[in-house]
């Protein structure tokens, strides 16, 4: 092999492997962050009612990590949506707080 360095793996890369579901879960994800967002939450408070770290948050928002079933009921009870909401894929979505 040459001496070539080896350009670190990126979010899209990661998200990249999902296919050929990948808008799918992009509005799933936009979802999950919208949500935290509307109820005025930062990764680091959520991830304290949930009892995890930030940066765990981080990962599930990113698409570095999944979500189990009982993550999402519980992310959805403390973002105060119904859990139908973040399997709505497709369907219209509200746009991010910037």
């Amino acid at each position: 092999m040459k001496d070539e360095k080896r350009k670190p793996e990126t979010r899209v890369s990661r998200k990249g492997r999902i296919t050929p579901y990948q808008a799918a879960y992009d509005d799933f994800l936009n979802r999950l962050i919208a949500a935290r967002e509307e109820v005025g939450l930062t990764q680091r408070q959520a991830g304290k009612l949930l009892g995890r770290s930030h940066s765990f948050l981080s990962k599930c928002e990113t698409g570095e990590r999944s979500i189990e079933v009982f993550e999402l009921l519980q992310i959805a009870e403390i973002y105060k949506k119904p859990a139908h909401y973040f399997l709505e894929l497709g369907r219209s979505m509200p746009k991010r707080a910037k």
